[in-house]
């Protein structure tokens, strides 16, 4: 299976799903002109990827800020965690945020209470 890598751009964030580690990270800023044809592959992957996932999946999501319809389409992308979670695979996401940034906490809080996998808030300084 095909690994996923997307330069980020100031509207994009970088992204780098690795089927051989097992890690997917998201990173920088999410405010794409269409962002479920910028997700879509995204859920795509992790929907083969849940046929046959590693072991221990490693979800690094750091993002300064995303839009409305970005925070939906990561809500899709965490789902389709949330269903390889749930097939027995360990699945963990470390939601990274600013130490002064109380929304993109909170944010983090927000999708911790919707899925159910273990999130882990981990401040950065900027």
């Amino acid at each position: 299976m095909e690994s996923i890598t997307i330069e980020g751009t100031p509207k994009t964030p970088s992204v780098n799903f690795d089927y051989n580690s097992g890690k997917v990270e998201i990173k920088g800023r999410s405010i794409p002109e269409n962002s479920i044809e910028f997700y879509k592959p995204l859920v795509d992957w992790l929907e083969k990827y849940s046929s046959a996932p590693k072991s221990l999946t490693e979800v690094n999501v750091q993002l300064e800020y995303f839009n409305t319809s970005s925070s939906k389409c990561i809500l899709d992308v965490f789902k389709k965690l949330e269903t390889i979670h749930k097939s027995g695979n360990e699945v963990l996401i470390n939601w990274f945020y600013e130490e002064d940034d109380e929304d993109m906490l909170e944010a983090g809080e927000d999708y911790q209470s919707i899925i159910r996998i273990p999130f882990k808030m981990i401040e950065i300084e900027e």
